[in-house]
């Protein structure tokens, strides 16, 4: 599909305003934190969410549901008072590949974050992290989430962009927390500047970009997600990744 300039804008902006909308929210990971109200509830319940969105997307939220039902829905104070006997109550799930083993590290690595490093935010957003360079932001969080004793199987469940992982997840969550708009299907929550967020990368956006001609790199990593990033902001210096609505929607829901 080959459009001028002008043109893909205007398509952009078009399936952006169709697919922004807190009526796409139900069949969305998304919908998971915004069952809460509380800022921390928040941002534990889409990071835990957006950690297991790959997949069917009915099995994501079904799982996400469990796992906060698992936390008597009220998933900061689960965090910041878990002891032993809590995590075993975790030890039957399973999404995938992420199973009772890497959910209750990541529940401790949480916890580690909450009482001693400020929280989720002040992990992924602080500018020691550096620079508001996503990048390095992202790997720096990692670093600090696997500053604990860890088992060695559940790394593969934070991706490392600085060796060139798209982190769709990160990127995605990191969109969520951060992205300001009136219709607020984005909580706008944490002050990170939204023309340094990341467009999520994955298999349909990745094939829609190729096809609308805005991503040349073959391969879904980090080259190709600086790419596409950088293309977007041709049409959006300030908030490239509003674009993702678009991309995504056309992939999952026009079988662009």
């Amino acid at each position: 599909m080959k459009l001028k300039q002008n043109e893909l804008k205007e398509f952009l902006e078009e399936k952006y305003d169709k697919y922004n909308r807190l009526d796409f929210i139900e069949s969305d990971p998304i919908s998971i934190p915004h069952q809460f109200t509380k800022k921390e509830d928040i941002e534990i319940a889409g990071f835990l969410s957006a950690t297991i969105a790959w997949g069917q997307r009915v099995t994501i939220i079904k799982n996400a549901n469990l796992l906060m039902n698992i936390m008597d829905n009220a998933p900061h104070e689960f965090v910041l008072n878990a002891k032993a006997k809590d995590l075993k109550k975790l030890n039957g799930f399973k999404h995938r590949t992420f199973n009772g083993i890497d959910v209750s590290f990541f529940i401790q690595s949480l916890q580690y974050i909450y009482k001693n490093k400020g929280g989720l935010e002040k992990v992924l957003t602080s500018s020691h992290a550096t620079e508001n360079n996503l990048q390095h932001n992202i790997t720096y969080f990692r670093n600090v989430f696997f500053s604990i004793p860890h088992p060695l199987r559940t790394k593969k469940h934070i991706s490392n962009p600085s060796e060139n992982s798209s982190a769709k997840r990160l990127c995605m969550y990191m969109r969520w927390m951060t992205r300001k708009d009136k219709r607020k299907v984005d909580f706008g929550l944490w002050k990170f500047p939204s023309e340094n967020l990341m467009c999520p990368l994955d298999v349909h956006s990745g094939n829609v970009a190729r096809k609308l001609g805005i991503l040349k790199r073959t391969q879904n990593d980090w080259k190709a997600v600086t790419e596409l990033t950088t293309t977007l902001k041709q049409f959006d210096t300030n908030d490239p990744v509003k674009y993702d609505f678009a991309l995504f929607g056309l992939g999952v829901f026009e079988k662009f």
